[in-house]
């Protein structure tokens, strides 16, 4: 009966906007004028009701996802790892709360040789990019924590940007970006290219990493829907060190390029 009601005020309050009022009604100088004639006709409180159903089926209410962006088995000469990119987020249209996190396990040392979480606030600058900020904590390698500061969104032509600034607690200023685009070769096959980029403001010794940019990943995936919930790919990637920090690889006797061959999948709910 009530969805009834908020029906019937919809459609009344949808022919009164556009029907002009034949009727005079007074009101004293200091009375706020209704929001619509449909408020005097079947109150304030009800419309509001009506409105406020409308808003929470159009938008204002608060959604959440779980996406999986990779979680895939990294094979290359020397050692075959277990790699995770996923985010979830809680939120409305303009404001979120975003949680990153980027895991590299080393199946040869059974070992984390990267794990890293972000928790961020984000918030709507435009239909198509958020500002995000928070903090992010490095539990491998070297415990490490950081001030957050990015951007995360769809430029023209549909290319996926997640740039971001990162201030440790030790001072140190560092960046990475990533692109990605998604060439849809049919309605369930996709080819997606992806560019991975870090830049350091500064040296920082303890973690091998030199000045400059520091390293850098460009790959491709094929991937197929079996739903849409749910891709699984192949691919593969170049991965390498860049600058200073590849002097520092080197030094260190690992290698400076990789060719990684990859098998995964890529789901969201």
């Amino acid at each position: 009966m009530k969805s009834f009601t908020h029906a019937l005020s919809l459609l009344v309050l949808s022919a009164l906007t556009v029907w002009p009022a034949t009727a005079q009604h007074d009101h004293s100088p200091g009375d706020a004028k209704p929001w619509s004639q449909a408020d005097e006709i079947w109150g304030q409180k009800e419309m509001q009701e009506s409105r406020d159903h409308m808003l929470h089926h159009h938008g204002k209410g608060s959604q959440f996802a779980v996406l999986v962006d990779r979680l895939e088995f990294a094979s290359t000469e020397d050692e075959d790892m277990i790699v995770l990119d996923g985010d979830a987020w809680y939120g409305g249209d303009v404001n979120k709360l975003w949680f990153k996190t980027e895991a590299e396990y080393a199946l040869d040392h059974d070992e984390f040789e990267e794990f890293t979480v972000q928790a961020l606030w984000s918030r709507a600058m435009s239909p198509f990019f958020d500002l995000q900020t928070g903090i992010r904590y490095d539990f491998e390698p070297g415990g490490q924590a950081y001030g957050v500061l990015g951007v995360q969104g769809m430029t023209p032509y549909r290319f996926e940007v997640d740039a971001a600034a990162f201030l440790s607690d030790d001072g140190d200023l560092s960046a990475s970006a990533e692109v990605e685009y998604e060439l849809m070769l049919t309605q369930r096959l996709h080819l997606k290219p992806r560019l991975e980029l870090g830049f350091s403001a500064s040296e920082m010794p303890d973690l091998g990493i030199g000045s400059g940019f520091t390293d850098g990943a460009a790959g491709v995936r094929l991937s197929y829907d079996i739903i849409r919930e749910f891709s699984p790919y192949i691919g593969v990637e170049w991965q390498g060190a860049l600058g200073e920090t590849r002097d520092i690889v080197s030094a260190s006797g690992e290698n400076l390029d990789e060719t990684v061959f990859v098998i995964g999948f890529r789901a969201w709910y």
